[in-house]
């Protein structure tokens, strides 16, 4: 068993879509923060890749998160038919919660790029939003919500909660670069990613394949992203 997949068993993660336990209330808007999200995706074929890479990162180890992520879509799909999603991430035992408008994804030779905004969510507000998705519109303060509301005009039937999938994600700072490796566990199977944002993506995808190399390690570019793994119900060839 990976070290990674003991980390899952450990946590007691809460369902997906379950019940609230909060009641709505809001919080401070923060300053828009929309960029193109710009990474590297490199994806191991198996549980051995992703624990030899693991071990020889080790010394440059900073923290591993617990991820939980949860997207939604317009009722009448006024997101996905424009490339756009909304999602909940919860870290660690709902210690903390963001909320992410991503659109129009492309990714190609390995690299992604991304539009997106987020800002940080009360994690029970964010449960309560999980099994009612119509509260989320309700929430005035938050920037990424209005957007969704202006800009995508979801209709009156509101949001629906598409699921979503787990991920274990361990942090290193190598040669410059912030490197995530993970384990993402779908319904369906796992898959094993290593991904580093950058302003200089071919120079962080040189030195990671570099790194691969040197160790005998196969890889391959990854050519979807995680969210469209999820919806397409199963793993890459």
């Amino acid at each position: 068993m990976s070290n990674a997949l003991r980390f899952l068993k450990n946590l007691s993660f809460p369902s997906l879509c379950r019940s609230p336990h909060s009641a709505i209330s809001t919080a401070p808007n923060n300053k828009p923060i929309t960029s193109m999200e710009v990474e590297v995706k490199l994806r191991l074929p198996n549980a051995v890749s992703h624990q030899r890479v693991s071990s020889i990162l080790s010394p440059y180890h900073l923290k591993t998160h617990a991820q939980e992520n949860i997207f939604f879509d317009g009722a009448n799909s006024e997101l996905s038919s424009k490339l756009a999603v909304l999602r909940l991430r919860f870290y660690d035992l709902d210690a903390q919660c963001i909320v992410s408008l991503k659109a129009k994804p492309v990714i190609s030779n390995g690299i992604s790029r991304i539009e997106e905004d987020e800002e940080p969510l009360d994690p029970s507000i964010g449960r309560a939003c999980v099994s009612d998705p119509w509260r989320l519109l309700l929430i005035d303060s938050s920037r990424v919500i209005q957007r969704v509301r202006d800009k995508y005009g979801i209709g009156d039937k509101g949001l629906v909660c598409l699921g979503g999938f787990r991920n274990v994600r361990a942090v290193y700072e190598w040669k410059g670069l912030k490197l995530e490796l993970d384990e993402t566990h779908y319904e369906f199977g796992i898959n094993y990613e290593i991904e580093c944002e950058s302003s200089d993506p071919e120079r962080a995808k040189d030195l990671l394949e570099e790194l691969l190399k040197s160790h005998g390690i196969e890889y391959s570019y990854s050519t979807v992203s995680k969210f469209a793994i999820f919806r397409s119900g199963k793993l890459p060839q």
